[in-house]
């Protein structure tokens, strides 16, 4: 970290530690799961792929991730982000290796749609980083770790090109290439384990009374809470259409069934285990002063999550693409590097949201970010061929900034919440940036780029107008220890 960076967070060594630790884990993690991206024309090769079957396995890659979230943030508040993270790093190289090592393509497909459950490794440093900072730090704390975690998708695309074909060359130099990310995870799984811990020493862990859902408030948050659910589940349909005979064709009609059928199962159960955590409250209608928190300060995090980071995914998906159909000529590794632009933003936009909603308040913040990203994406659906290309550049960067701040301005209020949930509700807020990106790319896909960024503009206006339903977190949060004691948290 950079000297000016400690300035800033004022913290001791071991707290700087910590965060260099976690914010390589995610950095790992988002390699591995990108990790095949710059590689496509390799692997394409390798199997002689149509491009309806390297669609698929794009789709494959993010299906897993948006359900996973929620599972690892229940199991991270349960048993802690050290032991979580470990084995999430360890078994997502397993699944790495698998990959490097497919003989045909639904080898591929199944460890690629395995491997989408490494995407929740972004949701185990939000607790773990939420434990070391204390509130005035958290959102410069969190951002560090987001943003550049979040680069390991752009190392991929930087430095496995050039792995797989000058340094290991051949026709599997590409199996390598992937294979030696998963091999670098699982050592680091390792040193993680020795190096991490849970909390600063003296620091108590704490963890929800129950596992299985969120704990809420009242009966009115408790419906809010369900309802909250359905956009996931719907999401997971739509990724199931386009996999069917309709859209990408991988799937058969009947197995595009009995994958809507499991979705209904898998609400129904986790509507009776989110029932089950809430049974007491339901009978009473509230809950003890001291652990009240309002739901809606999660559902307004989840929408602002949708349109910043579900929108960086969608057009980063899309951005070289955009470049090569608006300017005649350019070629497709000036395109790649120009839409890499985006990305890059990552290093300084995501700390810089969570800096300044630190500064100078957490609605306040939020709300200028998600009104600069409305007003930046408007811009871009005017971008034409007749646009000098340094200034449509200028204008990718300028919106990618109020992008990322926005995504470091949520997580800068998650772990302010509720402590003992803080990794339900990361992951919470994380599946929602997933669904986000599904359902843009979704609307991509029946739209010109134009319109696309149009309707992402729009979006953001509406979430915009959500975001001032939230309310600044109190001077203090209360969390009970197992002895029945109440510890009072300052959140100032």
């Amino acid at each position: 970290m950079s000297s000016s960076n400690l300035n800033l967070l004022d913290v001791s060594k071991a707290n700087v530690r910590l965060l260099h630790l976690s914010w390589f884990a995610f950095f790992l993690t988002f390699m591995v799961w990108f990790s095949h991206a710059p590689l496509k024309p390799l692997i394409m090769e390798a199997f002689n792929l149509t491009g309806a079957q390297w669609k698929a396995l794009l789709i494959l890659n993010v299906a897993l991730t948006i359900p996973a979230r929620i599972v690892v943030g229940i199991l991270v508040d349960k048993f802690g982000p050290r032991i979580v993270y470990s084995l999430l790093l360890f078994s997502s190289g397993i699944m790495c290796l698998a990959f490097a090592s497919a003989q045909t393509y639904e080898q591929l497909a199944l460890t690629r749609f395995l491997l989408g459950f490494v995407g929740a490794g972004f949701v185990i440093g939000i607790r773990l980083v939420g434990e070391w900072f204390p509130a005035r730090q958290v959102g410069l704390a969190e951002g560090v770790y987001g943003g550049w975690g979040n680069f390991g998708s752009a190392a991929a695309a930087f430095t496995l090109p050039t792995l797989a074909i000058a340094f290991y060359g051949g026709e599997d130099g590409w199996r390598y290439a992937i294979g030696t990310t998963g091999v670098v995870a699982m050592i680091y799984s390792f040193i993680f384990y020795l190096r991490a811990r849970n909390t600063p020493k003296g620091s108590t862990y704490f963890k929800p009374k129950k596992s299985g859902g969120l704990e809420v408030s009242n009966r009115k948050d408790f419906f809010f809470y369900l309802a909250m659910n359905i956009p996931m589940y719907l999401i997971l349909a739509v990724l199931a259409w386009k996999l069917s005979p309709s859209g990408v064709g991988l799937l058969s009609q009947s197995t595009t069934y009995l994958l809507y059928a499991v979705l209904v199962a898998l609400f129904i159960f986790q509507f009776s285990q989110i029932y089950k955590v809430n049974k007491e409250m339901l009978k009473t209608g509230d809950v003890e002063p001291h652990q009240r928190y309002k739901f809606k300060q999660v559902a307004i995090l989840d929408w602002a999550y949708f349109v910043t980071f579900g929108s960086e995914l969608a057009v980063v998906s899309m951005l070289p693409a955009f470049f090569m159909e608006t300017f005649d000529g350019m070629s497709i590794a000036v395109a790649g590097a120009l839409g890499a632009a985006f990305a890059f933003m990552n290093l300084v936009a995501r700390p810089g949201g969570g800096y300044l909603s630190d500064k100078f308040g957490r609605r306040k913040s939020m709300s200028i970010f998600i009104l600069g990203l409305s007003a930046g994406y408007f811009i871009l659906s005017q971008v034409s061929g007749s646009w000098p290309i340094p200034l449509a550049v200028l204008a990718v960067m300028c919106c990618s900034f109020f992008v990322q701040a926005g995504e470091g301005a949520v997580f800068a209020i998650v772990p302010l919440v509720k402590r003992r949930m803080t990794g339900q509700i990361a992951g919470m807020a994380g599946a929602y940036g997933n669904v986000g990106a599904v359902t843009f790319l979704t609307i991509y896909s029946f739209v010109d780029a134009s319109t696309f960024f149009m309707i992402i503009g729009a979006s953001a206006l509406v979430i915009f107008g959500v975001v001032q339903f939230l309310e600044e977190p109190d001077g203090h949060m209360a969390e009970v220890h197992e002895d029945g004691t109440v510890e009072k948290i300052e959140l100032t």
